[in-house]
């Protein structure tokens, strides 16, 4: 490892790229003993607000999987920091400045990652990332209330409330902003879906804006369509499933992403024979079509968010009464009170 190290400084230091080694990182060590879920914090002493917790994560390794891992550090660090990492596997081989040399120009660039490459022995069709900090977009803090929020909402519906966390965690509602796509609102829906689920969009109006109609819409929006042709889905290729699994439940949220004609022609690629969580680091490391590195990136981002949201939990030291609500008909993996 040395060896290859200083081969990588070397080349660099030949055409004038940077005097820095590659740092080979491991994002973020896994723990040596994994603490349990939390029963019943605050974030203050006058503030007791649900979120949905689920041991599995932990006992089944989601934890100690490199691309949550990756993510982790991404939403904790700035965006002057950049973590140049292998695109398929989301491994970190260096850390760097925004304003590093390499980003003046294209050509710096190209440099950088044919030594790269040629040093780690990849191809050259295989990809790097450079990846910036994003803890200016993940505010967590922020969504915590809107969580318990959305869980109340999800509970009228019928739906599982981890999915409601999810996603909050993820599109992180204090940005209200209209995607590329144009998703809008804190769940992030498209104009047809919530269309579709009831929401009324006009020239004047656009129901996305409001918190609990836009929860009520990805509730609907996931009871009535994403959660069945997950199941015939998972039918087609035979696989045995419980809808309370994680793998399911982040097949549910591509197919919420991505939409399931992107994530069928993924599985044709894939042709899984059970599932699990290969089923869903083979999904991580499979682009088709409009399918591509967002789509991938989804569930991602959703654990780490969560392994985040835990280790928040965790560190708060005020303890709320018991509560009596439970979604126990619908999951097990538990409220509890933050």
């Amino acid at each position: 490892m040395r060896h290859t190290i200083s081969v990588i400084v070397a080349l660099l230091l030949i055409i004038g790229l940077t005097s820095l080694p590659f740092q080979f990182l491991d994002p973020v060590a896994p723990a040596t003993e994994v603490a349990p879920p939390v029963d019943s914090i605050s974030i203050a002493t006058d503030s007791c607000l649900r979120l949905v917790q689920d041991s599995s994560l932990y006992s089944e390794g989601w934890d100690t999987l490199v691309q949550p891992r990756f993510w982790q550090q991404i939403m904790n660090l700035p965006p002057e920091i950049v973590l140049v990492n292998v695109a398929k596997t989301r491994v970190v081989i260096d850390t760097l400045s925004r304003f590093h040399a390499i980003f003046l120009s294209e050509r710096l660039k190209r440099q950088y990652e044919d030594s790269a490459k040629k040093a780690l022995g990849m191809r050259s069709r295989d990809e790097l990332y450079f990846t910036h900090g994003r803890n200016h977009f993940y505010q967590f803090d922020a969504v915590i209330p809107d969580i318990d929020r959305a869980i109340g909402v999800f509970e009228q519906e019928g739906v599982d409330p981890w999915f409601a966390q999810a996603i909050l965690l993820i599109e992180s509602p204090g940005h209200l902003q209209v995607s590329i796509d144009g998703a809008y609102g804190a769940f992030q829906l498209m104009k047809g879906v919530a269309k579709e689920v009831g929401l009324v969009i006009n020239d004047t109006l656009d129901e996305r804006e409001d918190f609990d109609k836009s929860a009520m819409g990805a509730a609907r929006f996931i009871r009535n369509v994403c959660l069945p042709h997950t199941r015939e889905l998972c039918r087609d290729y035979g696989l045995d499933f419980d809808e309370e699994d994680i793998w399911f439940r982040l097949l549910v949220m591509h197919v919420y992403h991505a939409g399931i004609r992107n994530v069928q022609r993924v599985m044709r690629k894939i042709r899984p024979s059970e599932g699990g969580q290969e089923l869903i680091v083979q999904i991580w490391q499979t682009k088709s079509r409009r399918f591509g590195n967002a789509s991938q990136n989804y569930s991602q981002l959703a654990l780490a968010s969560l392994f985040i949201l835990d280790e928040m939990a965790r560190q708060r030291q005020f303890r709320c009464p018991p509560t009596a609500a439970s979604f126990s008909d619908i999951t097990d993996s538990g409220l509890a009170s933050l």
